[in-house]
Protein backbone atom coordinates (compact mmCIF):
# COMPACT_ATOMS: atom_id res chain seq x y z
CA UNK A 1 0.00 0.00 0.00
CA UNK A 2 1.46 3.30 -0.52
CA UNK A 3 2.42 5.74 2.13
CA UNK A 4 0.63 8.77 2.37
CA UNK A 5 2.11 12.32 1.53
CA UNK A 6 2.84 14.45 5.04
CA UNK A 7 1.76 17.95 5.02
CA UNK A 8 3.92 20.55 6.76
CA UNK A 9 1.91 23.20 8.68
CA UNK A 10 3.39 26.27 9.56
CA UNK A 11 3.66 26.89 13.26
CA UNK A 12 0.89 29.30 14.46
CA UNK A 13 1.88 32.72 15.61
CA UNK A 14 -0.45 35.36 17.04
CA UNK A 15 0.03 38.78 15.54
CA UNK A 16 1.89 40.79 18.12
CA UNK A 17 -1.32 43.76 17.95
CA UNK A 18 -4.08 41.19 18.48
CA UNK A 19 -6.18 41.99 22.21
CA UNK A 20 -5.41 38.11 23.07
CA UNK A 21 -1.31 39.30 23.15
CA UNK A 22 -2.70 42.79 25.70
CA UNK A 23 -4.87 41.30 27.13
CA UNK A 24 -2.78 37.98 28.67
CA UNK A 25 -1.93 37.89 32.61
CA UNK A 26 1.53 38.41 33.95
CA UNK A 27 3.74 35.28 34.14
CA UNK A 28 3.00 33.24 37.26
CA UNK A 29 6.04 33.89 39.71
CA UNK A 30 6.51 30.91 42.41
CA UNK A 31 4.60 32.05 45.77
CA UNK A 32 6.59 33.41 48.63
CA UNK A 33 7.81 30.85 51.30
CA UNK A 34 5.82 32.12 53.68
CA UNK A 35 2.71 31.46 51.91
CA UNK A 36 2.24 27.73 52.92
CA UNK A 37 2.74 27.35 55.92
CA UNK A 38 -0.06 31.24 56.78
CA UNK A 39 -2.19 28.91 54.42
CA UNK A 40 -1.85 26.03 56.16
CA UNK A 41 -2.02 27.61 59.79
CA UNK A 42 -5.09 29.51 58.94
CA UNK A 43 -6.95 26.87 57.74
CA UNK A 44 -5.77 25.07 60.90
CA UNK A 45 -6.48 27.89 63.39
CA UNK A 46 -10.23 28.06 61.92
CA UNK A 47 -10.52 24.34 62.83
CA UNK A 48 -9.37 24.26 66.16
CA UNK A 49 -12.02 27.35 66.66
CA UNK A 50 -14.76 25.52 65.71
CA UNK A 51 -14.01 22.34 67.36
CA UNK A 52 -12.63 24.96 70.63
CA UNK A 53 -16.73 26.05 70.35
CA UNK A 54 -17.98 23.10 70.20
CA UNK A 55 -16.19 21.09 72.90
CA UNK A 56 -16.11 24.06 75.10
CA UNK A 57 -18.01 27.01 74.00
CA UNK A 58 -20.02 27.28 76.56
CA UNK A 59 -17.70 27.54 78.95
CA UNK A 60 -15.67 30.23 77.44
CA UNK A 61 -17.68 33.92 78.18
CA UNK A 62 -16.48 35.55 74.61
CA UNK A 63 -17.90 32.32 73.04
CA UNK A 64 -21.47 32.52 74.29
CA UNK A 65 -21.59 35.97 73.89
CA UNK A 66 -21.15 35.54 70.00
CA UNK A 67 -23.62 32.46 69.88
CA UNK A 68 -23.60 31.53 66.14
CA UNK A 69 -21.23 34.49 65.11
CA UNK A 70 -18.63 31.43 66.04
CA UNK A 71 -19.38 29.62 63.37
CA UNK A 72 -18.29 33.07 61.18
CA UNK A 73 -14.98 33.51 63.05
CA UNK A 74 -14.41 30.00 62.76
CA UNK A 75 -14.90 29.72 59.03
CA UNK A 76 -13.80 32.82 58.11
CA UNK A 77 -9.36 31.72 58.26
CA UNK A 78 -10.93 28.49 56.32
CA UNK A 79 -12.08 30.26 53.60
CA UNK A 80 -9.29 33.14 53.68
CA UNK A 81 -6.59 29.94 53.98
CA UNK A 82 -8.33 27.99 50.88
CA UNK A 83 -8.88 31.18 48.57
CA UNK A 84 -4.65 31.20 49.23
CA UNK A 85 -4.13 27.73 48.28
CA UNK A 86 -5.99 29.60 44.93
CA UNK A 87 -3.20 31.30 44.22
CA UNK A 88 -0.29 29.05 45.64
CA UNK A 89 2.34 28.22 42.81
Amino acid sequence: MPKSKVRKKSVYTPPADSPASSSRAAVNEPSPSWWAPVMLLLMLAGLVYIILFYVRGNEIPFMVSLGAWNYAVGFAPIVIGLLMAMKWT
